[in-house]
């Protein structure tokens, strides 16, 4: 399974995560154009080789292994996914 970043993340961006990511699978990255534009950041699940490094060192705990993500935070499954899908779409 690939990890997910959940809500914890919002506000925080923490990007601790993304420095050491070794398949830049977690978007949108600091110095990009998009990081003001979204409130959190998120894990590409194809790209994600489920190495837990990004766990390791989130300083609010907001990532988890797919398969371990609480209850209260199961929408940021889908949620990390259509980030993704988002950003693969045409714009029009």
């Amino acid at each position: 399974m690939t990890y997910v970043i959940t809500e914890l993340c919002i506000d925080s961006k923490d990007s601790s995560c993304y420095d050491v990511c070794p398949v830049d699978a977690i978007q949108p990255a600091p110095d990009g154009p998009d990081f003001d534009k979204h409130e959190q950041l998120f894990i590409d699940p194809v790209a994600c080789v489920e190495c837990g490094a990004c766990e390791a060192v989130c300083p609010v705990e907001a990532i988890y292994d797919e398969d371990d993500v609480p209850e209260q935070w199961r929408s940021s499954i889908a949620n990390n996914r259509q980030f993704f899908v988002d950003e693969e779409a045409p714009s029009q």
